[in-house]
């Protein structure tokens, strides 16, 4: 891969793109959503070839989900990118104003941030969450997907860049390029390219997030690894807190805003324990510590129920397996979390709302839920119809990344002749 000539093309692209206004960026990416449309059956297709190679490599069903396009996901796509389209423009926009004791004008206004390169795993959804996103704000990206999704990633560029050439003017091919080598020396030569890529950020496991983080030479907006928890309070509704068990932890194990910790208040767990034991029905292996291992093993079958290691606590499972520890206040479960997430989602069922203020408060983590599945911390569920990623950092974004999150801001100032 040819990073020089690669990034100076796509700073070309970017220089173009930041001079269109909203009308033109939305043209372009209505050609871009009707040429994935037209091209469906290509991109099913090609999708269909990843997934039965995935297969016979022996990936888990749980990470073959993540990567297999279906015709609602497909559905998804086209929707989460209507509502960037319907989205403001954030590029231009003063964020703060005023006149200095000198007489001059200044103006903070958001602008783009210029090339940006994201390495992701698996989902091809990704590829045109994360162009759109960065086209609507302005921005040339490069994309680096995985090698078990190349071919949809591919057929999804291949669309992508056809829409943009018929929008005519209004369409910048130039801002998009797509990595398909799969040679590991390419990430290397993106976390190296200083001057060339304005920020990178890395969106699957933990694996790929550490060494794009202990690696990269260039700013890194670090996505989360995603070891969420579940507190069940002593003031729990049993029977809320046993269906957002549920579909926190089944609906979509492999995804990173799944539940991979349950923790339970000592004076309910008798309670809950059965109730979620029923909901898993036999589907999750649950890792359990002393306390609710001895609770589970009336409810559970022998080979979905394991003693958990103190290593399983803080494990980001990716599957249906959780670990559940009895705590003895609310107090100890939020120390408990602190000490071992990701800083992403968390939630707390309970009916007392002092309890559940505090916690909201104490947690450190992006997104944290009272009484709501951690499964809600997604761009399109939060309303930026897509993202490219969770932001599990502090320092310029965090949570779900929409469109602002591609921007920064730089200072206008006029005046009429002043000198210091």
């Amino acid at each position: 891969m040819d990073i020089n000539s690669i990034c100076a093309d796509l700073k070309k692209g970017a220089a173009v793109l930041a001079l269109h206004n909203e009308a033109k960026k939305n043209h372009a990416l209505r050609c871009v959503s009707d040429s994935i449309k037209k091209n469906k059956t290509a991109i099913l297709e090609a999708n269909a070839a990843d997934v039965k190679k995935a297969r016979e490599n022996g990936t888990s069903e749980a990470l073959v989900e993540r990567l297999a396009l279906d015709e609602k996901k497909f559905s998804s796509i086209l929707q989460g990118l209507e509502v960037i389209i319907q989205q403001n423009d954030p590029i231009g926009e003063d964020v703060a104003g005023w006149t200095s004791p000198g007489g001059m004008t200044i103006r903070q206004t958001r602008v783009p941030l210029g090339v940006v390169a994201i390495i992701y795993e698996s989902r091809p959804n990704v590829t045109v969450d994360a162009f759109s996103l960065a086209y609507k704000s302005g921005n040339a990206i490069l994309l680096r997907g995985s090698s078990s999704a190349l071919a949809s990633n591919r057929a999804l560029t291949s669309a992508i860049k056809e829409g943009l050439a018929d929008a005519g003017e209004d369409g910048v091919p130039s801002a998009l390029y797509l990595c398909e080598s799969t040679d590991h020396s390419d990430v290397t030569q993106i976390l190296n390219a200083v001057g060339l890529i304005d920020v990178v950020l890395p969106r699957g496991g933990a694996k790929l997030i550490n060494t794009v983080v202990e690696n990269a030479k260039i700013p890194v907006i670090q996505t989360g690894a995603g070891v969420c928890h579940l507190y069940v309070d002593s003031d729990a509704d049993t029977d809320m807190a046993a269906n957002i068990a549920q579909n926190a932890k089944m609906q979509r194990p492999g995804a990173c805003n799944a539940v991979e910790t349950i923790l339970v208040n000592k004076k309910i767990a008798e309670e809950f324990l059965p109730k979620m034991a029923a909901k898993f029905d036999g589907r999750v292996l649950v890792k359990a510590d002393e306390a609710s291992y001895s609770i589970l093993k009336k409810f559970m079958q022998e080979d979905k129920l394991v003693k958990a290691e103190d290593s399983d606590f803080g494990f980001e499972f990716l599957d249906f397996t959780v670990a559940v520890k009895i705590v003895e206040s609310a107090e100890a479960a939020v120390d408990h979390i602190n000490t071992h997430n990701t800083k992403h989602s968390e939630c707390i069922v309970t009916n007392n709302r002092a309890v559940a203020r505090d916690f909201q408060k104490r947690v450190d983590a992006a997104c944290v839920y009272v009484n709501a599945s951690t499964r809600f911390t997604d761009g399109g569920e939060f309303g930026f119809g897509a993202e490219l990623g969770i932001s599990t950092q502090k320092l310029h974004a965090r949570g779900p990344m929409g469109i602002k999150a591609l921007t920064t801001t730089k200072f206008l100032i006029d005046g009429d002749g002043q000198i210091r």
